[in-house]
Order: C-alpha cells, then structure tokens, then sequence
C-alpha cells in the first residue's frame, strides 16, 4: 500500500508537471505606445473648432469624431424679456443643425464630411496638421482645404483654402488666427470671393471649463452685413465636449461664415462633440 501510495503521488507530481509545462503562460497586453510628443494634445485645446472656425487639435491615426452644431433661429435681440420667455429663447422657431464625421486615415492628416440643413450644404474638407508648438516652434500651423455646395453638393460650389495659426500660454489661455479664402460666395455679382482673417480664443475658468469667443473680419473681396462672431462656455468631460454659444448668424461652414452675420441679431446654439478614442 505505501509502495502503491508513493507511485500515485509520483503520477499526480510529474503529470501536474508536464501539464504546466505544455501549457502557455497567460499573454500580456502591452499598453499602446504613447504618440509622438508634438502630437499629444494640450489641454487648452479640448475640440476640433472654437465655434464655427477651425482648430489645431489633432486628431490620432485612425480614429474618428462626431459633432453637432446647433443653431435656434429665435432673434435673441427682438422683442422684451417675456416674448423670449414665451417663445423658450428661441427654441420655438426651429434650428439650423449641422452634423459632421472627422476621420484620420494617415497620421496628422483629417478628412471631414459635414451637412447642415441650411440649403441642404455638404461641406468636404481636409485639414493637415502640419508643424506644432514646442521649443523650437512657437506655433502650431494646420493648412485646410475645403469644398462645398448647396443641394446636396450639387449646385453652387464654393472652394476654400486657409490654415489655422494657434498660440498656448500655458493651461490657461489659447490663442487663434484663421485666415480663409473663398471663392463664389455670391451665385451673382463680380465680387464673389471673400478673405476671411478669423480670430478666436480659450480662457480656462475652472477645471475642464473655457470661456471661448471668435470674430471672423472679411479683410478682401465681398462683404456683407455684419462680421460673424460668437462666444460661449464649454465644458469638456472625458471624450465629451458640450458648448453653450451665441452668434449673430446661424451659418457655420466657410461659405456661410463669410457671407457675415445678420445685423441686431443674436441666436442661441450649441456645439456637441464626441470621439471615438
């Protein structure tokens, strides 16, 4: 019996051994490599646009972004105190609502699809992040290309070209400028390519929480009514960014931005973002 004892312990021992040993040891998940230093994005820049005009925000390779841009069609400028009260500040009176897809197939390089329901306009744009802020770089510079038109992209096209200037002073402020070109802002008329000098910036107030404005003065070519400009508060919670805003137009592509806001006017809106990373 001890002799039969000692060979069934010998049997489990040198099994349980060789099962260990034909057995693989569990796989270990390496953490993804951190991207390239100049391509991290800083805190003082928490989306892709500060209202209407474009960012320096990178977007990392092969991965995407959704965002909505709202814009309540309520005159926040006519009428008193109750009128807006009754009408909910101009929810009542319907939106102009954009909605845009943001995907980078190659690194630093962003390709755009946005529809805003205003003429049916699809916006196609690409955005390069070209150099960025650092020792030796005091700015970060990302060229645009964009092309756009109404009915659904089949009637009055309106190419545009530009780039976006940007300066961080620390965790505290960001600095914009926007200089945009385009063409055939007009269906009719000679003059019907507007330069756009945008202007735009951040100011952190709390934790995660920016105050945020821009302007965007036609320098050259057409101009009509009254330069575009908005401000607002955004909040930004993990892949999240949600901005309350006001503007003097409800136009949020290149075309519509250059075409200038409507005078005595003042719409409430908001801005929606999400990312997929």
């Amino acid at each position: 019996m001890v002799l039969a004892g000692l060979t069934a312990v010998s049997v489990l021992t040198f099994g349980g051994s060789a099962l260990a040993q034909s057995t693989p040891p569990p796989a270990v998940t390496q953490p993804a490599p951190d991207p390239p230093g100049d391509d991290r994005p800083h805190p003082m820049e928490p989306d892709f646009k500060i209202e209407n005009l474009p960012t320096t925000l990178i977007l990392p390779v092969r991965k995407m972004s959704f965002s909505m841009t709202h814009r309540f069609n309520g005159n926040l400028r006519q009428g008193s105190f109750l009128d807006q009260l009754e009408g909910l500040f101009g929810l009542d009176n319907g939106a102009a609502i954009g909605l845009e897809l943001r995907y980078a197939p190659v690194r630093r390089l962003q390709a755009v699809i946005f529809r805003t329901n205003i003429e049916r306009t699809i916006q196609l744009y690409a955005k390069y992040d070209w150099l960025r802020q650092g020792e030796k770089m005091p700015v970060s510079i990302s060229p645009v290309f964009s092309f756009e038109g109404i009915a659904n992209l089949r009637d009055h096209h309106q190419p545009a070209v530009g780039a976006t200037v940007s300066r961080m002073f620390g965790n505290r402020l960001s600095a914009y400028a926007v200089p945009i070109w385009v063409h055939n802002v007009l269906e009719v008329g000679e003059d019907r390519d507007t330069t756009i000098l945008g202007v735009g910036g951040r100011l952190q107030i709390a934790n995660r929480t920016f105050l945020v404005g821009e302007a965007s003065p036609r320098v050259a070519g057409f101009k009509a009514g009254e330069t575009m400009y908005g401000f607002g508060i955004e909040k930004r919670v993990g892949g999240h960014v949600f901005q309350l805003n006001f503007t003097n137009t409800s136009g949020t592509t290149f075309a519509q931005i250059a075409r200038g806001g409507f005078p005595k006017s003042l719409y409430l809106g908001f801005n929606l973002t999400r990312k997929f990373y």
